[in-house]
C-alpha cells in the first residue's frame, strides 16, 4: 500500500512539474520604445490601419485583434483594439503586440500603445512575419486595468 501511495505521489508531482513549467514567463522588454520607429524590425503604422484578423477577444467594452497585412511590402502582424459599439477608448487602454521566437515560451513585447488620436482605434507598431512555426505574435491589451489577450499565431 505504502508503494502504491509513493508510486501516485511521484507519478501527481511529475503532472504538477510539467505544469508549472508551462506557466509563461513575463515578456523579456515590454516598452514602446522596443519597438517604435523602426526600432528591431518593426514599423509605425497608422491607427486606423485594418488587415486580416487572425483571431479576436472581446472585453467588455473593446474588441482586440490581432491582424495581419501587407506593410511597406511585407506581410507584418499587429495589435488592433477598437471599442465595441458607441465605445470610445479613453485614458486606460492600451495594446501591445507580444512576439516569441520559441513558440510563445518567452516574448517581447511592443508596447503598450495608449489613446492617440482617434478615441476608437489603437494599434501597435507591426512586425514582418517568418516561416518558422516558432515565431508567433499575439496581441494584448488593458481595458481600464483588465488585460485582454489573443491566443499564440
Amino acid at each position: 500500500m505504502f508503494i502504491r501511495k509513493l508510486a501516485i505521489f511521484a507519478a501527481c508531482s511529475i503532472m504538477l512539474s510539467g505544469a508549472l513549467n508551462t506557466i509563461s514567463a513575463p515578456p523579456a522588454a515590454a516598452s514602446v520604445e522596443y519597438c517604435q520607429g523602426g526600432a528591431n524590425g518593426f514599423v509605425d503604422i497608422p491607427d486606423n490601419l485594418s488587415g486580416a484578423s487572425a483571431a479576436v477577444t472581446t472585453g467588455q467594452w473593446t474588441y482586440l485583434h490581432l491582424m495581419f497585412g501587407n506593410v511597406q511590402g511585407k506581410t507584418r502582424g499587429w495589435a488592433y483594439l477598437t471599442g465595441q459599439s458607441g465605445v470610445n477608448l479613453a485614458p486606460g487602454f492600451s495594446v501591445w503586440l507580444d512576439v516569441s521566437t520559441d513558440g510563445g515560451r518567452t516574448w517581447n513585447q511592443c508596447g503598450p500603445f495608449g489613446v492617440k488620436g482617434n478615441p476608437g482605434i489603437i494599434t501597435s507598431a507591426a512586425k514582418a512575419t517568418s516561416s518558422d512555426p516558432n515565431f508567433v505574435f499575439r496581441a494584448g491589451a488593458s481595458e481600464q486595468g483588465r488585460i485582454l489577450l489573443t491566443g499564440w499565431h
